[in-house]
Parts: C-alpha cells; sequence; structure tokens
C-alpha cells in the first residue's frame, strides 16, 4: 500500500522547503537551504491547564508565548516542552514544531518536508526516537538528526571534516554541547546539563537569599545579559531589579551589582569549565597537539555571557573565542547538512534506518 502514496508524497514534497531545526530549549530556529534563518522563537507554548490544549486561536506558541511566562491566568499554562535538551512533553512538542513548520510554509498545512534537526550527544535511543517521532507527527516526510556539537561546528565554519582536531563548546538554554571533531565526526564529546537555564536559576536563588526579592525567568535572563559575567569587568555595572518581596508578599525593587552577579554565577561557570578540562583530558595527544593552536571556539546563547571566553581561556591555558552570531551557529549548520547530506551522511540518524 505504500507504493501507492509514493508519487503523491513526492508530488507534496516537491512543493514543501526542506529545513534545517535547531530544537533548544530556550529557542527553536529554522534554516532553510538558500535563505539562511527564517524563524527564531522561543520554545514556549501557552495551554489550557485542565485539557492541555494549545491556544491556537491566540497564536500562542514562541514569541507570545513567553509573554505569558509568569503572568498567565490560573487556566491557562505557559510551559517549555523541553528540558535539558530533550521533550519533556511529546504531544506539546509535536504541536510547536507543527506551528513552527506551517509558518515557514506560510500557512499551508499539507507540506511534507524533509528536516535534519540537532540534538544533544547525551540523549538515549529512545529520547533520539522521541524526536523523529515528534517531528513526523508535525508532519515531516524524513527525519534526520545531527548531534549539536557537529551542527555548531559546521555553522561556525571549523575544518571538521579535515584531519585536525577542533574543540567547539555550544552552551544552550538546558545543556552545555562540548566535542572534539575531526573527520567528520566526533572523537571526544559530552554533554552537561548546566547551561543558561542553570545560570538564570542562580541569579533567581542569589536574589532571593541576599536580597529577599522574588524574581521569575524573565527577569533573570535580562539581568544576565545586562550585567551579568563570568570575568571581571573594566567597568561594573549596577541595576535596578523589581519583583516581589519574600517578607512582606509587596512588590519592591532592589539595586544588584555585577560584581554580586558575577559571584552568583561562578558555580555554573566554574562546572562548565571543568567539563571542558575533561573532554580535553580524554583527547589523544596528536588532536591535543593541534588545540594548543586552535583552542575553543564558543556558541549557544550561552556565549554572550560576558568574560566566559576569558574565563575558560585562562581556566585552560588554551586561546578562547566567541564565534560570529553565537546564537544561530547550529541551526546554520543544519542548513549546511541539507545540502551536503551525501558528505555527512555517516553521522546522521533518521527515521529510515529502523
Amino acid at each position: 500500500m505504500s507504493n501507492v502514496f509514493k508519487p503523491l508524497e513526492w508530488a507534496i514534497g516537491r512543493f514543501s522547503v526542506d529545513m534545517g531545526i535547531d530544537l533548544g530549549t530556550a529557542n527553536t530556529l529554522v534554516s532553510v537551504r538558500g535563505r539562511g534563518i527564517v524563524l527564531n522563537e522561543p520554545s514556549v507554548v501557552a495551554v489550557k491547564k485542565d485539557t492541555g490544549e494549545v491556544l491556537l486561536d491566540g497564536m500562542a506558541v514562541g514569541n507570545a508565548a513567553k509573554a505569558m511566562l509568569g503572568k498567565t491566568p490560573g487556566n491557562i499554562e505557559a510551559i517549555r516542552p523541553l528540558r535539558n535538551g530533550v521533550i519533556a512533553d511529546f504531544d506539546v512538542t509535536e504541536k510547536m514544531l507543527r506551528y513552527f513548520i506551517t509558518k515557514v510554509h506560510e500557512g499551508r498545512k499539507w507540506v511534507k518536508p524533509q528536516v535534519v534537526i540537532a540534538v544533544p550527544v547525551g540523549i538515549t535511543a529512545v529520547e533520539r526516537r522521541a524526536v523523529i517521532h515528534s517531528a513526523e507527527r508535525a508532519g515531516a516526510r524524513r527525519v534526520y538528526l545531527i548531534d549539536e556539537p557537529m551542527a555548531a561546528g559546521i555553522g561556525v565554519e571549523l575544518p571538521v571534516t579535515e584531519a585536525r582536531g577542533s574543540l567547539i563548546v555550544d552552551i544552550g538554554g538546558g545543556t552545555t554541547e562540548i566535542a572534539v571533531l575531526a573527520l567528520a565526526g566526533m572523537v571526544v564529546s559530552t554533554s552537561l546539563r548546566i547551561a543558561g537555564d542553570e545560570l538564570d536559576e542562580a541569579i533567581m536563588n542569589h536574589l532571593r537569599r541576599h536580597h529577599n526579592l522574588l524574581i521569575g525567568e524573565q527577569s533573570a535572563e535580562r539581568i544576565k545579559l545586562t550585567i551579568g559575567s563570568a570575568w571581571p569587568m573594566q567597568q561594573e555595572l549596577m541595576m535596578v531589579v523589581k519583583g516581589r518581596d519574600s517578607v512582606t508578599g509587596l512588590p519592591r525593587q532592589a539595586e544588584v551589582t555585577s560584581i554580586e552577579i558575577r559571584d552568583a554565577l561562578s558555580h555554573p561557570v566554574r562546572l562548565i569549565c571543568e567539563a571542558v578540562r575533561g573532554v580535553l583530558e580524554e583527547a589523544p595527544p596528536e588532536i591535543a597537539a593541534d588545540l594548543c593552536d586552535s583552542g575553543v571556539t564558543l556558541c549557544g546563547g550561552g556565549a554572550l555571557l560576558h568574560g566566559i571566553d576569558k574565563a575558560i581561556s585562562e581556566t585552560l591555558s588554551i586561546p578562547a573565542r566567541i564565534a560570529d552570531d553565537p546564537l544561530t551557529a547550529v541551526a546554520r549548520g543544519t542548513g549546511v547538512f541539507l545540502d551536503k547530506l551525501d558528505v555527512f551522511s555517516k553521522v546522521l540518524s533518521s527515521n529510515e534506518d529502523d
């Protein structure tokens, strides 16, 4: 029976836009061949608490849903269906993917694109299958999975197909992906479940303990991006933060300095540095020799934390640089994979492997 539908599937595929997807804990980015990044929205969905139904009437997916975080009425909940780089809610993830795929196709719902999805290196075979199934149910006709560090390395134009080693560190929302790349493969890799979310949580905990001030995730992220740092600044900064007093329960504001926020972030930053050290210690000697010169390339949203490159460089005594446009590195890499599936086929897994 499947042969009967192949001509129809082929015809539908002709009118579908193949895409690369960075399905991140914090943000989902979509890259289209020849057009680059066409979508960059938060991985957030607003649902009705009693039924779990997505509020599609209000277009409560992505940017619209993120604006609702911490502000929804009792019967509505804004949730992030991915946690630590893996799917925590399959139904909501499927609906979110379907919304993004349809949006890229300008509202056409009958499309069947071929997609490449970047996933963390540490996820299990079951979790990989869950990503594939969610994408299939969302309308993809063929799904390929690629490890995030490899996609990031391609996206920032590291020489991943050559015999010399490259070290990529992708600090995302849910995970930090670290890998040594060479000959179109990963020589050594690890996935650390400490990344942007943990940095935000560290700021929230600091404000609660030292200022008796309760703030939400979005406020913590603003503080991180405005005055957060992993290394001393030339000119330290101050910021007024507004929230709820943990004692009186009333709205209140407090002055916070970049010095205390850096101290609050020191523990997760140190864990990231130690994870990079662990990968370096496992690298073969010849690869380690290459890294003395090429050093570390940083990408992902966490690479925007002021001084993170300096902290890693000083801790490990090797050069560290922040990639151009670090937020879109993985998505750009998935787009390149679409063009060069034959070259990178050995590092891809797909829904046709079973």
